[in-house]
């Protein structure tokens, strides 16, 4: 690209006739740049453009917002599950709500790859002790932390298209009493480092490991 402006910049140093008509279509108001001025005017813009690229955007991307407790967060997240074909990715601090406990079931004896992390500390609260046993007992893998902080994310990975973020929990009262928010992300390279992330917790034995309590 820069030989191609180099080139370019010769010929019109060199043909003052090419120079005088490139040069009214690009200021075609008086006074004109100088010939130098206007030949470092090209080789700035042109250059600027090679190194500073707009930085990409995702255009594509679509967030929808849910609050609680107007507009039932985790009831659309279980809408999710129940659309997911390939693989759901759950990596939530508090799941307690039975919507969402039968939702991951069914998906997984539709041959969905579901995965759970979750807090270990929360599993002394004797609702999410009997939902995540609900789920290892259908198949589905659970990961708890073994670090002293906790595993406070509220995110889900489904499909390589959709992640969720947010502050609301896998709870009843997360989905109806909470002031609380779920963002529903579709956009497959922020998908991607969702699942990125996902997968990095799941194989980091120091930091977590398997429930099979």
């Amino acid at each position: 690209m820069l030989s191609i402006l180099l080139k370019f910049i010769c010929v019109l140093w060199i043909n003052s006739s090419t120079f005088t008509c490139v040069h009214q279509i690009l200021f075609p108001f008086k006074p004109r740049m100088s010939l130098p001025t206007c030949l470092l005017f090209i080789a700035i813009v042109v250059v600027g453009s090679l190194l500073f690229p707009l930085a990409p955007v995702c255009a594509s991307a679509t967030i929808d917002v849910y609050y609680a407790p107007e507009d039932h967060p985790i009831d659309h997240v279980v809408n999710l599950y129940g659309r997911a074909t390939r693989y759901i990715y759950v990596s939530v601090y508090g799941l307690t709500a039975p919507s969402v406990v039968k939702a991951l079931v069914e998906a997984k004896h539709r041959g969905v790859d579901v995965r759970v992390i979750t807090d270990r500390e929360r599993l002394t609260d004797p609702k999410q002790h009997r939902a995540v046993q609900t789920l290892r007992l259908a198949g589905v893998p659970v990961r708890i932390n073994r670090h002293d902080a906790l595993m406070h994310l509220k995110q889900v990975v489904i499909d390589d298209v959709i992640n969720t973020t947010g502050s609301a929990n896998h709870t009843t009262s997360g989905n109806r009493y909470n002031d609380e928010r779920l963002d529903v992300i579709t956009d497959a390279r922020l998908t991607a480092r969702a699942r990125e992330k996902f997968l990095t917790m799941w194989n980091d034995h120091e930091r977590f490991v398997g429930w099979t309590e």
